[in-house]
């Protein structure tokens, strides 16, 4: 069932107190999974009153939209509504398993935090993500390794058909191809549904049936998902 989601706490609060702070940053991301994909990306930087996603707490609608379908549009909205300085699909689209992706940032002085996020393809409602990350002050390059995460907002049930709009059960796709079809289910039901470190994906190796239609030889992966590489000039 649907919950109510708060509204991104990125639309409210007062700006940062704190003395003025401005950085040209590059970043890069690295795909580190075997089989997975990441659906276009999006990093900002941020007040510290932003975030795209808060463990513990419930999915906003545009969380929703980007852990389930992929979508980075109602963030991208939100975040730029909020003054933040956004860098959306450095990738230009899906980034593979290996790729890694590149771009830059001129930081406005109140933005000293960093986040990212993007759907991981094929699951349910899981994304890479980083939440609030401190932009370092003195020039030098940094590197962070991101986890992969679960909205809470849709039961893991490991079918690929074709969803991906948000409230519709279901996978989009698999880039990769490697699924398979008729499965009946891992589960229909999320417990945890607040935002929370996602388990993996279960799969399993029957390509015409069984309970996921996800490869336990391809698409299995443990954290961390991504390398986040920070260059502050």
């Amino acid at each position: 069932m649907r919950k109510t989601a708060t509204t991104l706490a990125i639309l409210g609060g007062a700006l940062l107190s704190q003395s003025a702070f401005a950085a040209e940053i590059d970043v890069k991301i690295t795909n580190l999974t075997q089989g997975i994909y990441f659906t276009p990306v999006i990093i900002a930087a941020h007040t510290s009153d932003a975030s795209i996603y808060t463990l513990g707490t419930a999915a906003s609608d545009e969380l929703q939209m980007m852990a389930e379908g992929g979508d980075i549009s109602g963030l991208s909205t939100a975040l730029t509504a909020a003054s933040a300085d956004v860098l959306e699909n450095p990738a230009a689209g899906l980034l593979a398993p290996g790729a890694s992706a590149e771009g830059s940032l001129s930081t406005a002085d109140t933005n000293m935090y960093l986040s990212v996020g993007s759907m991981l393809l094929p699951t349910n409602d899981g994304f890479v993500g980083l939440d609030s990350w401190m932009i370092p002050t003195e020039a030098g390059t940094y590197t962070v390794y991101l986890n992969g995460y679960d909205a809470g907002t849709e039961a893991n049930d490991e079918i690929l058909n074709g969803g991906g709009a948000p409230g519709v059960a279901g996978i989009p796709a698999d880039p990769g191809a490697a699924n398979g079809t008729g499965a009946l289910g891992v589960t229909d039901v999320e417990d945890n549904t607040m935002v929370h470190v996602h388990r993996g994906v279960i799969g399993d190796t029957d390509v015409a049936g069984g309970d996921s239609d996800l490869d336990s030889t391809v698409h299995r992966w443990l954290n961390p998902v991504a390398m986040f590489t920070v260059t502050v000039k």
